[in-house]
């Protein structure tokens, strides 16, 4: 029985008025599958050729795959960006958001940001997330008080995928339906985030939906599926056990194109896949006794050195080198959008809130939005970029691109009181690897001078770039 038929004419009397007006033509649906810590080249389509992502394979031949797609250089910045169209410090998001929903105290994205989720909701579209949402835990916050409809997942970073726990410092459980706590240990998480996906699209009526997918893999804990294992047997650590946890987010990710297939949904439905940031190195451990998650001290639980791909680029998670913000990015809508191209122009996190807009036929909402949309980059190759100047900040960290050469630098002195900056030629054969500052000093002072702009407009509201960090607070990195 094709469930998603008889579920779709099961629900006909229950379409809205306003939705029943509607051409479907007109509102398509869209899916953001958004990866965690997948390396800039992590695919098999964007070079990786000992990876096997048939599937993020598949996605790239049926749309438009992107070699110069940034999204940010940790997690929490890169979501409120592709959430919202706007670099993440105008929501007060600069460093770590609160983590346990239990804390008394933390960070928090402004509830007056306005996401994706909000702007098709009053479109009248369905939305739901499935996955991690990294933006601040406090229940009075969230994904149910952006915009979206439903939310199963994890309120925070990390957990690890059996027991649901995150594992930094003592650790807490990280599981809820909303703002109620569920727990499912011993179930693997991505499989019952990715099911719940599932369920919706299945559900799914006439109206159109909107569906966010933010997987919470490859990131560490390592836990691949055992069949993925295989395929890497003879690759030497520590690009053996990551290359197997990007197989494992591959199939689920064919699981959920594979869903829309069978309801007949794919052509009807944009389809947007990316990573938050560059492939972690991170090495962590359990470093107390009676740890809440019930580990003893000593197990392993970090990323093993970093098994990440980046080809001529340097740099990693955490680093404003193109190793940590350029990411894989593939979108696809078969109708409309080319098939099987690849276009070499920047694209950033903040440009696809417009982009959806636009192919959606819904109205931007009234305020500053810094991203563009890339629909004038897909449609032509030959097109520029409309971003002439690239800003990324992250805590005390920070730094601006324009054209091929890169300012990086920190608000935070060094012992002997200087302030770290170094200077970098993309262009360079081994790009990044040679500070240019001492023989361009006027450089330097023009993109210093364009950094120091970005930060009084986007902190203009936010009482200037101050990082606060909670001491209650459960990681502070």
């Amino acid at each position: 029985m094709n469930h998603c038929l008889t579920l779709a004419a099961l629900s006909v009397s229950l379409i809205s008025p306003r939705a029943s007006n509607v051409k479907a033509a007109d509102r398509p649906n869209i899916v953001i599958l958004l990866t965690d810590d997948q390396g800039t080249l992590d695919a098999n389509c964007f070079g990786s050729k000992d990876l096997h992502t048939p599937n993020i394979d598949r996605l790239a031949k049926r749309g438009t795959r992107f070699t110069q797609s940034y999204s940010h250089t940790v997690c929490c910045p890169a979501r409120a960006a592709l959430l919202t169209g706007r670099h993440p410090q105008r929501g007060a998001v600069n460093s770590w958001m609160q983590s346990d929903m239990h804390a008394t105290s933390g960070l928090n994205m402004k509830t007056d940001e306005v996401t994706l989720a909000e702007v098709l909701k009053k479109a009248g579209y369905r939305t739901a997330l499935f996955g991690k949402w990294h933006l601040g835990a406090h229940k009075d916050h969230g994904p149910m008080k952006q915009g979206f409809d439903e939310f199963f997942g994890i309120r925070d970073g990390f957990i690890d995928n059996y027991n649901h726990f995150f594992l930094h410092r003592e650790g807490f459980h990280d599981l809820y339906e909303g703002t109620t706590e569920v727990f499912k240990r011993d179930e693997f998480f991505p499989e019952i985030m990715v099911n719940r996906a599932l369920t919706f699209l299945e559900q799914k009526r006439d109206e159109p939906f909107f569906l966010y997918v933010p997987f919470n893999i490859p990131h560490y804990p390592e836990q691949s599926l055992k069949e993925h294992q295989k395929f890497y047997a003879n690759l030497p650590e520590p690009r053996r056990s990551y290359a197997s946890m990007v197989t494992t987010t591959d199939a689920y990710i064919g699981d959920l194109l594979n869903k829309l297939d069978e309801c007949n949904l794919t052509d009807n439905t944009i389809v947007l896949f990316l990573s938050d940031n560059g492939h972690s190195e991170e090495d962590y451990s359990i470093k107390i006794n009676n740890h809440s998650s019930g580990y003893p001290k000593g197990h392993n639980y970090g990323a093993n050195g970093g098994g990440g791909n980046t080809g001529k680029w340097i740099g990693r998670k955490g680093t404003f080198l193109e190793g940590g913000i350029r990411t894989p990015a593939i979108i696809s809508y078969p109708p409309k959008l080319p098939k099987a191209a690849v276009r070499n122009q920047i694209v950033t996190a903040m440009d696809w809130f417009p982009t959806f807009l636009e192919l959606c036929n819904v109205e931007k909402p009234d305020r500053k939005i810094d991203g563009h949309s890339a629909l004038p980059v897909i449609r032509d190759p030959k097109a520029e970029s409309a971003h002439k100047v690239l800003h990324y900040m992250w805590q005390e960290g920070w730094c601006v691109r324009e054209g091929d050469w890169k300012l990086i630098g920190s608000n935070k002195p060094r012992k002997n009181g200087t302030l770290p900056l170094s200077l970098h030629n993309l262009a360079d054969k081994s790009p990044e690897i040679r500070n240019h500052v001492a023989e361009n000093p006027d450089l330097v002072k023009r993109l210093k001078r364009l950094h120091e702009k970005f930060e009084q407009d986007v902190f203009s509201k936010n009482n200037g770039p101050k990082v606060q960090r909670d001491p209650k607070r459960k990681l502070d990195l």
